[in-house]
């Protein structure tokens, strides 16, 4: 039997989260077209005859302005120490940059057994993986690079063998019924975020985070019910109008949709309350990213 850690990183937007919930089997992890997407650690498990593999997705590696991308930066550093494998997630369509030779450089410190993914390959001419690849082989500190598509699912099968190949023996992490050691109070918060995300519009997806007040599983038995209630918090209060939309049409819609995404989750019929306040310089407050449960 195999066992292992598989942490994926790379820069924002270059598809880590699809990729994560593709090998995972299940959504565990969000996703959105916006960067800067996963704030935290998830990770997703994937049992097969041949072992188990524990990958973890990251925050993606970027220049951090405030505290909350301070410990996003952390999380990452963290989570490649005694890893058995690294996962460098490229977007096979952005040249590379200083941005990518940062991130090269952070995988070469490791000193762990490294693949390159170079991803969406769905999306570009195939003549143009050749040199983006011998780009990425010319830093010599890689085992395999891989043309993928998180997205669609190409070469994915041949990517989890390549996985199995590198990791070690040993026993199970975790029991074979787990998929994510993530709490369902904390998904939810995730899934309200997504729906979030897909509807603010330029930086004030990056000024907003949600906090869940109210995690209410008493009625789940009996009444096959969950009550939820949520904070949504933004930094300016002119912010908190844009949120709420015109006759809070635009609140009231992502939450008929959150809801409908937290019941697929959960199993259950769930009750969505969900309130707009303000938290002033909250990406810069350790107490509130504290709370967010956002690094350390």
């Amino acid at each position: 039997m195999k066992s292992g850690t598989a942490v994926i990183i790379g820069r924002p937007n270059s598809g880590k989260s699809t990729l994560l919930n593709a090998l995972a089997g299940q959504k565990v992890s969000i996703v959105s077209s916006k960067p800067q997407t996963t704030r935290h650690r998830i990770i997703g498990v994937m049992n097969e005859t041949r072992g188990q593999i524990v990958f973890v997705d990251t925050p993606g590696v970027h220049k951090p302005g405030y505290r909350m991308n301070q410990r996003m930066l952390g999380t990452v550093y963290e989570q490649l120490r005694g890893v058995d494998l690294v996962l460098h997630m490229v977007d096979a369509g952005i040249p590379f940059g200083a941005g990518e030779n940062f991130v090269l450089e952070m995988v070469k410190k490791t000193g762990a057994p490294a693949f390159l993914l170079l991803n969406k390959i769905d999306a570009i001419a195939k003549q143009r993986l050749l040199p983006a690849m011998d780009r990425y082989g010319q830093a010599g500190c890689f085992m395999e690079i891989l043309p993928i598509s998180a997205a669609t699912g190409e070469n994915l099968d041949l990517l989890r063998d390549r996985i199995f190949e590198y990791m070690p023996e040993g026993e199970p992490q975790y029991g074979e019924d787990l998929v994510t050691d993530r709490t369902e109070r904390f998904l939810a918060g995730e899934f309200i975020r997504e729906k979030l995300l897909e509807r603010l519009r330029e930086e004030l997806p990056y000024a907003s985070a949600v906090m869940i007040r109210r995690f209410d599983e008493s009625r789940r038995t009996d009444r096959n019910l969950v009550v939820i209630d949520a904070d949504i918090l933004v930094e300016r209060r002119s912010q908190q109008g844009i949120v709420l939309g015109a006759g809070a049409r635009t609140l009231r819609d992502l939450g008929t949709e959150a809801r409908r995404d937290l019941e697929q989750l959960l199993g259950c019929k769930v009750y969505l309350g969900l309130e707009v306040r303000t938290a002033r310089n909250w990406r810069n407050d350790d107490a509130l990213l504290d709370q967010l449960e956002l690094g350390s």
